[in-house]
C-alpha cells in the first residue's frame, strides 16, 4: 500500500487531533506539532503518532502533506516553510474528507449542538452494532475518544461553519441544529452566514436528506428554502409545523410515539436526540431500536460535565460560548439545584463575538444567581480597542468582572454553599478553572 504522509500543525486542537487519529488508523503516516504538551498529544502518542512540542521548520519533512486549521497563520514557521517549498497544504476539513473517503458521510452543523448531536448519533450507532466511524470535536463519554475508524459504512462528523469549511463536505445526511448568526467576523453579515448554510445543504449527495430543527427560526427558514430547491427535508421540534414532533421525552413520527430515555439533562438535548433519531432511521436503523440506543449516550467532555463534588457543591464544566448555549446550560443547572443556587464563572471567547453579543450574553447570564466574568479568551484574534468583558458585566448588575481566572475560581468557591452548582463556561482555558474551584472548596473543608 502506498502510504501517504501528513504533518499536522496544531495537532492538539480538538478538530485536528481526531482527524490525525483517523488518518493514522487508515494506515497513513501521521505526525504533528503543537505549542505545548496536552492530554490530546499524550493520547496521540499512545497510538503511535509522533508529536513535536513547539513549531519549527526542522519538524517538517519536505515530502509530507501539511494539514492546517484556520487558526494557523501563514507566519507559522512550519507553514511558512511549506508554502516556500510548494508542499501540498490541506485545510483540516479537506483532510477529514480523505479520512472519510468511501463512507456514507453524516455531517452535523449548527452554531451550537454539533458535538452533542454527533456524539449521540455515533454512540447510538455503536450501541446497535453498525460500528460507525466518527470524528467529533470532544471526547464522547463511554466511547473513550472523539475519533474512531470503524468497519461499518457510516462516518459521523461535526461540520464546522465558523470559517466556511463545512462547504468542503458532500454528505448523505446533513443535520442542522440551528442557524443562529455567529462568526460574523468571517462572514461579514447575517445574510452571508445564512446563505452559507443553504450552500451547505446544496452539497448533499443525490437523494440525500437535510434534517432541520423547526424550533429555530434560522433552521426553519433553511428547511423552507432547501425544500423549494427540491432537496429532501425533514424538520423536528416542538413546533406544530415540525414533521417529527418532540413532546416531553417522546419523539412523534407518523403519530407513533418513541420514548427517549436519555442520560443527559436538558430540553435542548431532547431536540438533539430527535435529530440523531431521524438520522439513524435514514441510515436504516429501526426507530424503536434507535430510540432505545440513544440512552447509551453518556455525554461528551465539556458538555455539562461534572468535574467534582466537594462539601455538597457540584462543580460542572461546559463548553457554552454563545448566548443561546449559555442560557440553555444555566437552565439545565437550574432544574437540578432546587432552592439552592447556580454560580457561574464565564470566560467570553473571541473579541468579535463579545462585541457582537455583549447584550445577549448579559441576558443569558441573568438566569444564574451569581455571575463572575473573566478576561476574554482571544483564541485566534488580536485585541480590539474598547472590547473587554466589562461590556457584559456593565449590563448585568449581579455580575462581577474578575479578570484573572484563578482569582475568579477562588471567589466562586468562597460563595458556594452545600447544594449549589458552580458552573464554569466558555470555549477557552476556563475548563482549567474547575480544578481550582475544587481545590479551594477542599481547603475550606479542612
Amino acid at each position: 500500500m502506498n502510504r501517504e504522509r501528513y504533518h499536522f500543525i496544531g495537532i492538539g486542537g480538538a478538530g485536528m487531533s481526531v482527524i490525525a487519529e483517523l488518518l493514522s488508523a487508515r494506515g497513513q503516516i501521521v505526525q504533528g506539532s503543537d505549542a505545548k504538551d496536552s492530554a490530546a498529544l499524550q493520547r496521540l502518542r499512545a497510538k503511535g503518532i509522533h508529536c513535536f512540542i513547539g513549531h519549527d521548520g526542522t519538524n517538517l519533512p519536505a515530502d509530507f502533506t501539511v494539514v492546517r486549521s484556520t487558526a494557523i497563520k501563514d507566519t507559522n514557521p512550519e507553514l511558512a516553510l511549506a508554502i516556500d517549498r510548494g508542499q501540498q497544504i490541506l485545510h483540516r476539513s479537506e483532510a477529514l474528507v480523505r479520512a472519510a473517503e468511501g463512507l456514507d458521510f453524516v455531517a452535523v452543523a449548527g452554531a451550537h449542538g454539533k458535538t452533542t448531536t454527533s456524539g449521540m448519533l455515533a454512540a447510538a450507532l455503536v450501541e446497535v452494532g453498525t460500528d460507525p466511524s466518527y470524528a467529533i470535536g470532544g471526547t464522547v463519554l463511554g466511547l473513550g475518544s472523539g475519533a474512531r475508524l470503524g468497519t461499518g459504512s457510516v462516518f459521523v462528523a461535526e461540520a464546522d461553519e465558523s470559517d466556511g469549511s463545512f462547504l468542503n463536505y458532500a454528505p448523505r445526511v446533513a443535520i442542522v441544529t440551528n442557524v443562529e448568526p455567529d462568526h460574523l467576523d468571517h462572514y461579514g453579515s447575517e445574510a452571508a452566514f445564512k446563505q452559507a448554510f443553504l450552500d451547505f445543504a446544496s452539497r448533499l449527495t443525490e437523494g440525500g436528506l437535510l434534517i432541520c430543527c423547526a424550533d429555530d427560526p434560522g433552521a426553519a427558514d433553511l428547511a423552507e428554502r432547501a425544500a423549494a430547491e427540491g432537496l429532501r427535508v425533514v424538520t423536528y421540534g416542538r413546533s406544530k409545523n415540525a414533521d417529527v414532533g418532540v413532546a416531553g421525552d417522546d419523539v412523534i413520527i407518523d403519530d407513533r410515539h418513541y420514548r427517549l430515555a436519555l442520560q443527559v439533562a436538558g430540553d435542548h438535548n431532547r431536540l438533539n436526540a430527535a435529530a440523531a433519531l431521524i438520522a439513524g432511521i435514514e441510515l436504516g436503523v429501526p426507530a424503536t431500536l434507535m430510540s432505545r440506543s440513544l440512552g447509551a449516550f453518556a455525554g461528551t467532555g465539556r458538555r455539562f460535565e461534572q468535574r467534582g463534588y466537594v462539601r455538597g457543591v457540584r462543580v460542572i464544566d461546559d463548553y457554552a460560548h454563545h448566548p443561546t448555549e449559555v442560557a440553555a446550560t444555566i437552565a439545565t443547572a437550574r432544574t437540578q439545584v432546587g432552592a439552592s443556587r447556580v454560580i457561574v464563572i464565564f470566560q467570553p471567547h473571541l473579541f468579535s463575538r463579545t462585541q457582537a453579543f455583549a447584550d445577549r450574553f448579559a441576558g443569558a447570564l441573568k438566569g444564574a444567581d451569581s455571575v463572575i466574568v473573566t478576561d476574554i479568551f482571544p483564541a485566534r484574534e488580536a485585541p480590539v480597542a474598547g472590547v473587554t468583558s466589562e461590556l457584559i458585566t456593565d449590563k448585568l448588575p449581579k455580575a462581577r468582572y474578575v479578570g484573572d481566572m484563578d482569582e475568579a475560581a477562588r471567589l466562586a468557591a468562597s460563595l458556594a454553599r452545600p447544594g449549589d452548582i458552580v458552573l464554569t463556561m466558555g470555549a477557552g482555558s476556563i475548563t482549567e478553572a474547575g480544578a481550582t474551584v475544587i481545590s479551594a472548596l477542599s481547603e475550606q473543608a479542612r
